[in-house]
Formats: C-alpha cells, structure tokens, sequence
C-alpha cells in the first residue's frame, strides 16, 4: 500500500512540476494601442507581450474587451477617437482588465489575434464596421460557397469615373482628390537625425499642412493617410487612396545617408521593372483582377486584353506621375538645392497603384544636421508644403480631370480667349476674366507673402486684386488671386 501511495505521489509530483511553468507564466501586457479610421472600417489595434486570451461584448454603443489577468504597461495610452470609434476608458473588475471601448452606435465589430512577425508584439485587432457595411460583409460571406455567384468586390474607382461622367454632362465641379501619405508612424519610426528628429514626425507635420492648404484650395479635396502616430502597412496606403478615387497619391519622407554631407530634395516616381513586375502581380491575383482599374474590370477579360488594359491604364498612370514630379521638384528647387537635377525613379510599394498617379517626396536629409534643424522649424515644413501644393496644383491646372472645378475654369479661361477677339463685347471679355481667377481662403497662420508664394504672384498683385492697403490679412478672408 505504502509502495502504490509512494508511486502516485511521483506522479502528483511529477505532473505539478510539468505545470508549474503554466502557473507560472503571466498573462500578456498590453504595451501600446492605435486606431486607424478608412473609409469602410475603423480598426483599433493594441501591441502585447504575449498570447492574448480575451472576450468582446457589445451593448448598444460600448463594446467590453475582458482581457483576464492582463495588465497594461505604464508606456500604453489610450488613443483618441477616430473614425467610428470614440474612445476608450480602463478598469478592473474582480482583479480583470476591462477595456470599454465607445464606438458608433450601430456598429458591428469583428476580431482577431496576429501573431509576431519578424520579432514584433502579439497583435489584438479589433475592426468596427458601421451597420450597413456589416451587413454587406455578411452576405458576402455567405454567398462566397455558391459557385454561380460572381465574386464581390469592394466599391472602385468606377464610382469615380461614373461621377466624371456625370459633372461633365451636367457642367458640374467635382473636387479632385489628393491622398497625402505621411511616412512611416507609430512603431516604424523611418530615419533619425543627429539631433534626435524623428522622420515619422516631420513627414507627418509636413502631410498635415499640405492637406490643410489643399483643402483651402476650391475644387481639391485630401485624403490622409494617417493624421496622428500610428502604423500603416505599406500596400495599404495605396489602396487608402484607390479606396477614396483619389486622383493623385503624394507620399511624404525625408531621405538619410551614411555621410552627413549628403543634401537635398528629391521626388521619386516607380520604376518601368516596377510596373512590369506590378503588371504581373495584378494580372495573376484572382482578387486584383475582380477589382476596377480606371473605372474597367480585367475579370471577364482574356489574358491578351487585360495585359493591353493594364498596360495602357499604367502607362498613363506613370506619364502623368512623370509630370506631377516634374512640377514639384521644380518647386523644391526655389527652396533649396535638390539633389539630384532630375526625377528619380525606384520600385517603391507606396508608387504600385495601377491606376493613380503616384509621387514620393524626399523633403530633405534628415541625417545632415543643417537639413535637419530646417525639417524641425514648423515654417519650413509649411514652406515644403507650400512647394508641393504648387506643384500639383499646376498639374491639375495643366491637365484638369473632366468635369471638376479646375476643367470649369480651364473653359471659363477658353472663353476668355474667345472673347477677347476684335469685336468682341468688353463686358464679356471682362466678366469671363473674373471667372477665371482663383480663390483663396486664408488659413491660420498663413501670410500674404506665403498665399502669393504658393501662387505663383507678387505680393503687390495680390493686394492691387484685392484692393488691399495693408500687407497684414486675417484667418477666414477670402481672396482673389490674379492671373499668373
């Protein structure tokens, strides 16, 4: 008997020695959380140390994240609303993590868990998506095993060129659209300047003032991004800006190098191996091929057509990318030295669109201290800013998409022209100049000298337009801008 009590003691033994490094083990630390708001979903995603054991509930507007034995660091901050989500409170009950998460009424959420890739924190993803877009998604899903339903796809640039379309026909204004990418965010903080300057800092303070004189100026609208410190996988920039039909797509970097005398500005546009090797990878994937480029689908096509739709829909991409770099390096170089005289070209993942046209801007060398203390003073980077708008506003000048405020004022500018043929009424030709000049409606912090910079016109046209004595003007006044 003594013997048999002796063996099953070895064996309690030796089972709570096995289990002891489970007892052992605390639960995962919660070290960091973002929110990232498109335009269909809102995902909130939270960094931990470890496996995430965790349970959602929802009532009405507050969604419940139980976390267990969790903890959250003392580095981890509670993000700011966003999106459809509205912010968030922490507590503990019966010694549990709660999170209570504040979203849109009406939404829906939708979660998972993402392992460490290359040495990174567990991932704990929470998507919220509004009511209707739930709903969508879930017929979707269910009708995915059906062999005669043709494949679902997300809403396209279609709905763009079908809004083309219409203004045209109507002779209505529809804004272009700008996607400003700011680089790098949140764990990926890019280059680092010898005074400590982060290039995620200043891309994003640059990307800010550039969506901001962007959205003052009539007939454009921009699209961020990013709009606060948080991380953004490459691919998807690109199709944050496919997603909102964007017409352009400007990412935002500061360059570095080994040698602290390296210097300037430089804009990039993809490579010809970069739109080969794109072609290939949108012509093989089922998914891609499902999807819109330029406003026409490649799914119900041939091989041999689809290569030939492509091809054209990138060629065209690329030319006037090639143009919209031109313009603003040549900006730039009103600045400051650019480091090389020409556009350069690369196979960035944020420049594969097929079908936006897409730059990158290098601002400056974040790793020359000259450059650097230039990118930290809050002037200069609205002055880089300043320098792109006038760039891309000169393309879109230049090549005014149909149907928008700039093709509007294109014709208005033709029919100046036409007007101002011998015999033709004075009153006419005077009216249809006044319907060509732009306006501008001044933005905190911005100068009549700054306002003409961007321009293109001296400070003394711009108060001779605007009959202005004084050379100081106020947040909110809307001006005339003369002709060039």
């Amino acid at each position: 008997m003594r013997a048999y009590l002796n063996k099953i003691g070895g064996f309690l033994v030796a089972v709570m020695v096995a289990f002891a490094p489970l007892c052992a083990t605390r639960a995962a630390d919660l070290k960091d959380a973002r929110v990232w708001a498109g335009p269909e979903y809102t995902r909130v995603v939270f960094d931990a140390s470890g496996p995430v054991n965790y349970k959602i509930s929802q009532d009405g507007d507050q969604a419940v994240v139980d976390l267990g034995d969790s903890r959250t660091t003392d580095g981890f901050v509670m993000p700011s609303a966003q999106g459809l989500y509205r912010g968030m409170s922490q507590s503990r009950r019966n010694d549990r993590l709660q999170l209570t998460a504040r979203i849109d009424p009406g939404s829906r959420l939708k979660s998972f868990v993402l392992k460490p890739d290359h040495g990174t924190d567990y991932r704990l993803v929470l998507d919220i998506y509004p009511a209707d877009a739930a709903a969508t998604a879930k017929a979707k899903a269910k009708s995915s095993s059906a062999p005669s339903v043709v494949a679902q796809h997300r809403p396209s640039r279609s709905s763009r060129v079908a809004t083309e379309q219409a203004a045209a026909m109507l002779g209505g204004q529809r804004q272009v659209v700008v996607a400003v990418d700011a680089g790098h965010g949140g764990k990926d903080q890019g280059a680092h300047g010898p005074r400590g300057t982060l290039e995620k800092d200043v891309t994003l303070a640059v990307a800010r003032d550039l969506a901001a004189q962007i959205n003052r100026q009539p007939g454009m609208k921009a699209v961020l991004t990013r709009d606060s410190d948080f991380y953004i996988p490459l691919k998807q920039r690109y199709r944050i800006a496919r997603e909102n039909n964007a017409d352009l797509f400007v990412s935002i970097h500061a360059d570095s190098f080994t040698s602290d005398d390296a210097r300037g500005s430089s804009v990039w546009v993809l490579s010809p191996r970069g739109k080969t090797s794109e072609a290939a990878r949108w012509l093989a994937d089922r998914e891609n091929r499902a999807d819109l480029i330029g406003g026409t689908t490649l799914d119900d096509k041939d091989d041999s057509l689809a290569k030939v739709l492509l091809d054209l829909q990138q060629g065209w991409a690329m030319q006037a990318s090639d143009v919209v770099a031109g313009n603003v390096l040549k900006a730039l170089a009103k600045l400051g030295p650019t480091h090389r005289g020409y556009v350069e070209r690369a196979n960035f993942v944020v420049l594969r669109s097929p079908d936006v046209p897409s730059i990158l801007v290098e601002t400056a060398f974040i790793s020359n201290p000259t450059e650097e203390r230039k990118l930290r003073d809050p002037a200069h980077q609205k002055e880089l800013a300043e320098a792109v708008m006038g760039g891309v506003k000169n393309y879109f000048e230049s090549t005014p998409p149909p149907g928008t405020w700039f093709a509007a004022q294109a014709a208005a500018r033709n029919d100046t022209r036409l007007a101002s043929a011998p015999g033709q009424d004075s009153k006419l030709v005077a009216s249809s100049t006044a319907a060509a000049h732009d306006v501008h409606k001044v933005g905190r912090g911005e100068s009549l000298s700054s306002i003409a910079r961007q321009y293109g016109v001296s400070v003394d046209a711009l108060k001779s337009a605007n009959q202005m004595s004084s050379s100081t003007v106020r947040a909110g006044t809307t001006l005339t801008i003369p002709a060039g």
